[in-house]
């Protein structure tokens, strides 16, 4: 084989010495007689272009959680001691993985799509995401993807100590890809969509197409995943609205002795078409050995949301 190459090599040459313009033709040219030949496909890739050979996989970054210090701060993580706060969000993740697995009393779409908002702002939302996230994480059949929703006021990244990304509403725009804005985490099931570059036209782009296509995919796509959204609050926002119309079930948390029954009265009606709504009354102050500490209750039904939170110790509670 060496020999017919030389021998060509040769008589090439001799031709453009006597003046004969011989064209070289190019690697696709190349490759095709040596297929048509019987030849290797390994020769035609190794053909290709060093730019295209070394093309860099779509592979998500990874982020590592200081766990330590999010335990410290009251979040949830796996392997800590177990805590009350860790057993209060077992109980309320219950319901809302049976909806979202198809598990509750009736099929929903998008159920695995759930929706963690507020009437206002400071009422303790994207904690509680954090947490119903990393809880759900620890479940050992699915997986957890946390989405930064709150694109006028982002927070998870900060609570998490991760430096701030492009994300969400860079995804919708088209200016990445979802590899280049979904972060792996060192917990094995859990990743994080951050809510990305700010955008005049933020609820514009929450109510495209874009965004309506990525919900159905990432509901989709794989049929173990639940997706947590940590959305703005309902009343001084329109973001939440907009997504709460495409959320299979949504949990309004609600702050004990803080938050004025007007004002859930008002933002229970603006999600009236989701199918399931979770009522969750946080900062239950609740009497223990040696003093006061606080819990976690909730309120759960299909349809319209039951007017009063249940406290971690039995006792019931209206919102106020």
């Amino acid at each position: 084989m060496s020999s017919l190459i030389e021998q060509a090599a040769r008589r090439l040459e001799q031709l453009r010495a006597a003046g004969v313009d011989v064209p070289v033709p190019d690697a696709k040219a190349k490759a095709e007689p040596a297929q048509a030949a019987g030849g290797r496909p390994e020769v035609a890739a190794a053909e290709a272009p060093a730019a295209e050979r070394s093309a860099p996989a779509t592979v998500s970054r990874r982020v590592e959680l200081r766990l330590e210090a999010l335990d410290a701060a009251g979040i949830v993580t796996p392997n800590a001691a177990r805590t009350q706060i860790a057993d209060e969000y077992r109980v309320i993740k219950r319901p809302l993985i049976s909806n979202a697995m198809g598990r509750g009393a009736a099929a929903l779409p998008h159920g695995n799509l759930i929706m963690v908002t507020s009437a206002m702002p400071g009422e303790g939302k994207s904690f509680t995401s954090i947490n119903l996230a990393m809880s759900m994480a620890a479940e050992m059949d699915h997986t957890v993807m946390l989405v930064d929703a709150d694109v006028a006021r982002p927070s998870v990244l900060r609570m998490l100590g991760l430096p701030e990304g492009p994300g969400l509403l860079d995804l919708l725009e088209g200016k990445a890809g979802m590899h280049e804005v979904l972060l792996k985490t060192n917990i094995d099931k859990l990743t994080i969509l951050p809510s990305g570059t700010p955008h005049a036209r933020a609820t514009e782009l929450l109510a495209s197409d874009a965004m309506r296509l990525l919900l159905d995919d990432i509901s989709r796509r794989y049929p173990d995943r639940i997706v947590i959204f940590d959305s703005p609050p309902l009343i001084l926002t329109t973001e939440a609205r907009v997504l709460a119309s495409q959320m299979g079930q949504v949990v309004l948390v609600v702050q004990a002795d803080r938050t004025l029954q007007a004002d859930v009265q008002m933002a229970l009606s603006t999600i009236e078409a989701c199918p399931v709504k979770m009522m969750l009354l946080n900062k239950v102050r609740a009497e223990r050995k040696g003093g006061y500490g606080y819990g976690y209750g909730y309120g759960y039904g299909h349809g319209k949301a039951q007017g009063q939170g249940q406290e971690g110790q039995g006792r019931e509670r209206q919102p106020a």
